[in-house]
């Protein structure tokens, strides 16, 4: 396979030459400031087009013949300009007042898989956000089934993804495809980004970009943030639940001058009612403060071609946890009572910088940079744990095209720096990554049935050496909205072992390394293919449209630091000797049933196995069968007046096994497996207007609950005391209530 990626990437090409009109095409009823996505462009009598992206850009073959060209989008004049030649043009589309006694509309999915890109995405935007109460990136997930979203432990209240069968170490999130949650931030950082401050997600399964970085193993979550120049003037959001937690947010965002706008963005929560509904005495939802201001700095110069956005971010976030009599100034450091606090002060800075050539519009180059300082001050009952983590990151990326627009390259340069002074339990384990790496991407797009996209990538790590990541995606239209994918890559990691996995410190088990002489905590470093298939079908049925899709996807480790739950009192790290992989299989069925109600289901089956020092077993905690259903439905979604909105998310799990308990005492056992346990989740929305809506929801309806989530409550610094049983809501059913605000 190793040969196969390198022939691939380094056969000349020897392709012909040929010349491109690109440009931009602006909307005309937002002052010309915005881009037009969708804009369809053909060259007059001839049947090669474009369809213009997201932010309207566009790129078209030319050829002296064509002369002009008809640019038109539904609800809009249509233009013919007259082209004499190639380069680069920008040209803004008035709206067209003639249609006033006609409103046309097209519905635009809150959630989608793209049908033309090489890589399987699946596209979320802001109005599938906003059917959840989504309060931080870690919420945004409940009603999408690519994602699964669970607690890693009965008292920190923390969420955490899957992908693939896989946690989310292993997959690289990034925002505006810098890398955002990775080091320290791994446990709790999604929970810092709040879901107001995000436009869209894409998600992609499988290895991702090697422009992105040599991290992602099962595939990359990418959040867009809210931009100043279309994001509302003026947005305020309350939300609050019965569980004590308070929130808001607040945008506001200005035209400084001509080429520079500015956002401001301000999240608040706060948590200060105690809640213990199973009477075990451990509180069943830390109380919680934050605060998170964000600025943001937008430059835009279509002229030149310039592009740049700064972001400036501070959080700060506490936590206490654990019994719910437990008062820190009188118990910290004591066995009086067991709790817990997390206080968390971050800063980031971070920048992204376009030069697009006004002549050679097909060449652009990119510079990425961004440093982050986190630091996590924190105790579980008497256990102590304290990392700070400063990082610096840096990309530059080159585009330009072989020959033509079919072929596109991507190459350039990365560099990351990480510095970690970590404390666990007295122990330090300071130490200090830096990476430098060369990539190359080779894209082919032959406009009609096959786009492919392969990379390879060389870094040098401090203390990993020289290693080479390749990756590959491909597409290919076997019949009329019928698209078949494969995806190959390799993926190399550092494993964080302590603050990945901060859970253990809430149990009294011992920790335990069990290798020495790798560059990690002793431990190598992890290292894994990811290989994939899928198939998208779009067709009609009963004359509306609906869609299919097939996913498979195996990961295989060369090598993977096991994290060894299976002695009831320790907790063990090792380097993996044998087998460990994941096999995910997913079935997706989306159909429009009537005018505005969408239906979307899915079935997922995993088989995630590790070779512990015991033998193979299953990952712990991982359902091998999962079930998701939505409903979404709309009321007079196409005009002007007021509207409701209506949402309704099932999900089912099966039942997980449950690290081994056979050792304890009987009281303190725990069945092989966990029960099967199905959730449901439902929001209404009114919509006064534009600017005025208001919105109620319950997480957890039927109220399902893990009646005993902590092993040896009653004796928290016992041996046997340990909160990460957990496969189920314990608090219950959860309503909430919230309005939002925006003002042009």
């Amino acid at each position: 396979m190793r040969k196969w990626f390198l022939i691939l990437l380094l056969t000349p090409l020897g392709l012909s030459g040929q010349q491109m009109l690109t440009g931009q095409i602006l909307d005309g009823s937002a002052d010309g400031e915005v881009g037009l996505g969708g804009v369809n462009l053909i060259w007059l009598d001839t049947q090669v087009g474009a369809v213009a992206d997201f932010d309207g850009n566009f790129e078209l073959p030319y050829k002296p013949e064509y002369k002009q060209l008809v640019i038109s989008y539904v609800g809009f004049k249509d233009d013919t300009l007259t082209v004499s030649g190639p380069g680069r043009i920008v040209h803004t589309l008035e709206p067209d007042s003639s249609l006033d006694a006609v409103t046309v509309s097209v519905e635009k999915k809150a959630s989608s898989r793209s049908f033309i890109q090489a890589q399987n995405v699946v596209l979320v935007s802001s109005d599938e956000l906003l059917k959840a109460a989504c309060c931080n990136l870690s919420e945004s997930f409940e009603t999408n089934p690519s994602i699964d979203v669970n607690f890693s432990d009965a008292v920190t209240g923390t969420r955490q993804i899957r992908m693939l069968g896989l946690t989310s170490p292993y997959i690289l999130i990034t925002t505006e495809n810098i890398p955002a949650i990775r080091g320290a931030a791994q446990t709790y950082g999604l929970s810092f980004i709040p879901g107001t401050w995000v436009e869209s997600i894409q998600i992609t399964k499988g290895s991702g970009s090697v422009i992105n970085g040599f991290e992602s193993i099962t595939g990359q979550i990418n959040a867009e943030l809210q931009k100043p120049t279309t994001d509302v003037p003026l947005f305020l959001n309350l939300y609050g639940n019965l569980s004590g937690r308070l929130e808001g947010n607040f945008h506001w965002n200005q035209k400084v001058t001509d080429k520079w706008s500015t956002g401001l963005y301000v999240h608040g929560n706060i948590r200060n009612q105690k809640n213990d509904r199973n009477d075990d005495g451990f509180l069943d939802m830390p109380l919680q403060e934050q605060i998170n201001v964000m600025n943001r700095w937008q430059y835009t110069d279509t002229e030149e071609g310039i592009v740049s956005f700064i972001n400036v971010r501070f959080l700060n976030d506490s936590k206490q946890t654990g019994q719910k009599d437990f008062d820190p100034s009188r118990d910290r450091g004591t066995t009086n009572l067991w709790g817990s606090e997390i206080d968390t002060q971050r800063f980031d800075v971070s920048g992204k910088l376009g030069f697009v050539n006004t002549e050679l519009p097909w060449r652009s180059l990119g510079i990425q940079g961004a440093f982050s300082y986190h630091k996590q001050e924190s105790y579980f009952g008497l256990r102590n744990y304290d990392i700070t983590h400063q990082s610096f990151y840096g990309n530059v990326i080159y585009n330009s095209i072989i020959s033509d627009s079919r072929h596109k390259i991507k190459t350039g340069i990365g560099f990351t720096h990480d510095a970690y002074d970590e404390l666990v339990e007295g122990t330090n384990f300071d130490r200090i990554e830096n990476s430098v790496g060369g990539f190359f991407e080779y894209a082919f797009d032959n406009l009609d049935a096959l786009t492919l996209t392969a990379g390879l990538r060389v870094d040098n790590h401090n203390r990993f050496g020289f290693f080479v990541t390749p990756r590959l995606h491909a597409r290919y239209e076997v019949w009329n909205k019928g698209v078949f994918r494969i995806s190959a890559g390799r993926g190399i990691r550092s494993a964080n072992i302590f603050t990945e996995n901060q859970q253990l410190f809430a149990t009294n088990r011992t920790i335990a390394i069990n290798d020495e002489g790798g560059s990690i905590y002793g431990l190598d470093p992890e290292i894994a293919w990811n290989c994939g298939v899928s198939f998208l079908q779009g067709f009609e049925l009963f004359g509306r449209k609906a869609d299919i899709a097939l996913d498979f996807y195996r990961t295989d480790f060369e090598n993977q630091v096991v994290v060894d739950w299976e002695t009831p009192t320790a907790i063990r790290f090792y380097n993996l000797e044998g087998s460990s992989f994941a096999n995910s299989f997913q079935f997706e069925f989306n159909y429009e049933l009537v005018d505005n109600l969408d239906f979307r289901s899915a079935y997922k089956f995993y088989d995630v196995q590790i070779d512990y020092d015991s033998g193979r077993l299953e990952r712990p905690l991982t359902p091998r069968n999962r079930i998701f259903a939505n409903l979404g439905y709309e009321i007079n979604k196409a005009d002007e007046s007021p509207s409701w909105k209506f949402d309704l998310t099932y999900n089912w799990l099966d039942q997980a096994r449950f690290a081994n308990t056979s050792q304890n005492p009987v009281e303190f056992k725990r069945p092989e497996r966990s029960p099967s346990i199905g959730t449901l989740n439902g929001q209404i929305t009114k919509v006064f207007s534009k600017s005025f809506e208001v919105y109620l929801g319950g997480e957890n309806i039927t109220d399902q609950r893990q009646t005993d989530p902590v092993i040896s409550a009653e004796n928290p610094f016992g041996d046997n005391f340990d909160t990460t049983f957990l496969y189920g809501p314990i608090f219950g059913r959860m309503v909430y209530a919230g309005l939002r605000l925006k003002m042009n």
